[in-house]
């Protein structure tokens, strides 16, 4: 194992915490066994609540609005070792 899997004789975890605005006072926690799995669950997370926006916009959404739109859906999401 790496440094990053195991430090101390300690399985490292990844806790992720992805809220659903900057108000959520009860977020989504998960916990992964690997920081790729939590990476992995993140990218796909976000594409379903952006997928989910595009699906219920009334109007057409610019490449730059989409960037835009993952930036703060992004800003909503922590990783920490636990």
């Amino acid at each position: 194992m790496s440094r990053g899997d195991k430090m101390k004789g300690k399985t490292m975890t990844y806790k992720v915490t992805y809220a659903i605005d900057s108000l959520d006072p009860n977020p989504a926690v998960d916990l992964f066994d690997t920081f790729d799995e939590a990476q992995d669950w993140i990218s796909e997370e976000v594409e379903r609540r952006v997928d989910h926006i595009v699906q219920h916009s009334a109007l057409p959404i610019r490449e730059d609005e989409l960037d835009e739109i993952r930036g703060n859906e992004l800003s909503l999401v922590s990783i920490e070792e636990v």
